[in-house]
């Protein structure tokens, strides 16, 4: 994850930009997430902009429980290999300026009972959070407003990150606990890297930071500015 996070009282605010790749795939029968996982390694690989500084992934179990795994190998070289699932989220990171390669930063970030996965640019953020990097700050500042809420957590969340940034490049995440996916996308520039795309076929639903060849699948864009929703029960 790479994005500007001005803290309150810098003189010298952090900068970067998102070059992350997100995945989330959803049956509530239940799917094989490999194929679809191969086909994100090949993506992630292959993208013009380096997308190796390991990668992350999240997946619900039978009993409605996370299980997550963190490498800080690129996910092209990571062979392990995942059950089947309601839910696979995974999330491929490029650290800006090749800093803060650790596996402490890469994402799904897991609270307990949510998960959060970002990819973005944001200039001139003035909100006080906690965080080691500028999306554990965006996940902290949407989670003030969760009182039980998600989708009302995200909208305010959004509205307020938007009013105290001087500019939103680009803001893509997922945020999930067991009930519910709630999706945000939205973007000021380069719609072909940052807007989020989605596709359904034979009830496997697939939301991606770019399309990938999935035989039937037709992909559509998420609108810019759009909150979309996942039930998952």
């Amino acid at each position: 994850n790479r994005q500007r996070w001005d803290s309150p009282g810098c003189t010298r605010p952090e900068s970067g930009c998102s070059v992350c790749r997100l995945l989330l795939i959803e049956r509530r029968a239940g799917v094989e997430p490999g194929p679809h996982l191969d086909a994100f390694k090949a993506l992630s690989k292959n993208s013009p902009e380096y997308q190796g500084h390991g990668w992350g992934c999240a997946w619900l179990n039978e009993d409605r429980s996370w299980s997550l795994h963190h490498s800080i190998k690129p996910v092209w070289e990571d062979t392990r290999s995942f059950p089947e699932t309601s839910l696979f989220l995974a999330h491929a990171r490029s650290a800006f300026r090749n800093e803060g390669i650790t596996i402490r930063n890469n994402m799904p970030f897991y609270d307990g009972s949510r998960v959060f996965l970002f990819n973005g640019e944001l200039r001139g953020v003035r909100i006080r959070a906690e965080g080691r990097i500028g999306a554990e700050k965006i996940f902290n500042t949407i989670k003030k407003f969760d009182s039980g809420d998600i989708t009302e957590a995200t909208r305010r969340g959004v509205m307020v990150i938007n009013r105290r940034t001087r500019y939103v490049r680009a803001m893509n995440f997922f945020l999930a606990d067991s009930r519910i996916v709630r999706i945000y996308s939205q973007f000021a520039e380069n719609p072909d890297y940052f807007q989020l795309c989605r596709t359904t076929c034979n009830e496997v639903r697939v939301v991606c930071s770019q399309p990938y060849d999935s035989g039937n699948y037709h992909w559509r864009r998420i609108p810019n500015n759009h909150h979309y929703t996942i039930n998952l029960v």
